[in-house]
């Protein structure tokens, strides 16, 4: 990636906020001797409300983060508690308030469909979070994955109808409360949107740093993954051996097709059409009949240069997505 302009800088999770503010000091500083990082950057850091303190973000801050992105999941202790989440409602509200007067821009992520969760306390999340007013809101269902302890002895969940009650009242809330619905489960204020995570879903290129890491990288010849060891032992070991890339592979012509759409199809008002070509070196046409079948199911609008999911393609985002699976 020799040469190429750094538009953003993101400390994910785990926990960074675990990380001084003297240690981000020393990444960033290396960083803009390593690379042309560019002077207005975004550079977000993750935090868990249950870490942080004001002289922290005072820190981060002055260290060159100028994006907090914090993990509330909700305001309600016993959600909270039932998530297995080290914060309170308590922390939450204190961790939102210090960074908003800390940080111009400030994500909060919030989960619904939460075990046992009804709709009105769904919206007590969404309404506390709307009347704190951060740039930038992330919604997301909860999701039950693989080597959790939810995923071993399932809750108790929201029936289908109930969470998707949930997540059509949050976007009318939000709607109303001027957050532009800008992709699946994110929501912004006017030009508030999160410049990094547009780079992903638009199909840019990224560069994955520390144990676990993953990459997608583009050549004039071909486009790559790579992936570092994700035990943090390991993965230290391997770099201070100069091997820190775990694994390296080709993303074959067949598969860029649906790679692209992925992550464009997120986007609520989707992408110009010319950025497939761009992106991946191929010409739409490649993909000229799983275009015509998502239109003729009326999952996707094709007009004036631009391709975006109907609202029922994306309330049925993985039925669009599967159209273009080889």
């Amino acid at each position: 990636m020799w040469g190429r302009k750094i538009k953003s800088v993101f400390f994910g999770g785990g926990t960074p906020s675990l990380f001084s503010a003297e240690a981000i000091d020393r990444i960033l500083s290396h960083v803009r001797m390593l690379t042309p990082l560019e002077l207005a950057a975004e550079v977000t850091l993750e935090a868990n409300p249950g870490t942080v303190d004001a002289a922290n973000f005072i820190g981060y801050k002055q260290a060159g983060v100028n994006r907090l992105s914090l993990g509330i999941q909700s305001f309600n202790s016993d959600y909270l508690k039932a998530l297995g989440r080290i914060h309170d409602s308590e922390q939450a509200f204190s961790a939102v308030e210090l960074a908003l007067s800390t940080f111009e821009q400030v994500n909060c992520d919030i989960m619904y469909g939460l075990p046992k969760q009804t709709l009105a306390d769904a919206m007590r999340d969404a309404e506390i979070a709307v009347k704190l007013s951060p740039a930038h809101l992330s919604f997301y269902h909860l999701t039950l994955e693989p080597n959790t302890p939810f995923y071993r002895t399932p809750p108790s969940l929201p029936d289908d109808d109930t969470s998707s009650d949930m997540q059509l009242e949050i976007e009318a809330l939000l709607a109303q409360n001027g957050y532009e619905h800008y992709e699946t489960s994110a929501f912004a204020k006017k030009g508030k949107q999160a410049k990094h995570n547009l780079n992903y879903w638009q199909f840019g290129d990224y560069l994955g740093i520390g144990a676990g890491a993953h990459s997608k990288l583009s050549y004039h010849d071909k486009i790559t993954r790579e992936v570092r060891p994700k035990h943090p032992k390991a993965y230290m070991q391997q770099a201070l051996a100069g091997k820190a890339v775990e694994r390296e592979w080709l993303i074959s012509q067949d598969e860029l097709g649906f790679e692209f759409m992925m992550n464009a199809l997120r986007l609520i008002d989707g992408v110009p059409v010319d950025l497939f070509q761009q992106r991946t070196g191929l010409n739409i046409n490649k993909l000229e009949t799983a275009i015509k079948k998502a239109q003729s199911k009326g999952l996707l609008l094709l007009e004036n240069g631009n391709m975006q999911p109907t609202l029922l393609g994306q309330r049925f985002l993985n039925e669009l997505l599967e159209l273009f699976l080889v």
